[in-house]
């Protein structure tokens, strides 16, 4: 089985940047032919997908946010990382992790925007 938990600050001040890691157990990172991501929600609003990373280091973003994000891993300690910069307030949301065969997905973690 799987298993996603997202780590990171909870609370993040306008113009910095948002950094979040997942660690990853039950399965390799760097395994054919999966893909790993970070979905966010915002308050009141549906799911948004911010971009992935493939087992062999391929990234890819969502095009709203491409400018802002990198993802990043580390394959010594099976995690993935998001960097979000110049947050403001519209970045506010639950943050997931997910991936594998199966998509499992972690709890995910609140990411509050404010000065």
């Amino acid at each position: 089985q799987v298993q996603l938990q997202e780590s990171g600050p909870g609370l993040v001040k306008p113009s910095q940047t948002l950094s979040l890691t997942c660690t990853v157990s039950g399965e390799s990172i760097t395994t054919s032919y999966y893909s790993w991501s970070w979905i966010r929600q915002p308050p009141g609003k549906g799911l948004e997908w911010v971009g992935s990373i493939v087992y062999v280091g391929q990234t890819y973003y969502s095009p709203s946010l491409k400018s802002r994000t990198s993802i990043s891993r580390d394959t010594s300690k099976n995690q993935f990382s998001l960097q979000l910069t110049s947050v403001t307030p519209e970045d506010t949301a639950v943050y997931y992790c997910l991936g594998g065969p199966y998509d499992d997905w972690g709890q995910g973690t609140q990411v509050t925007v404010s000065s």
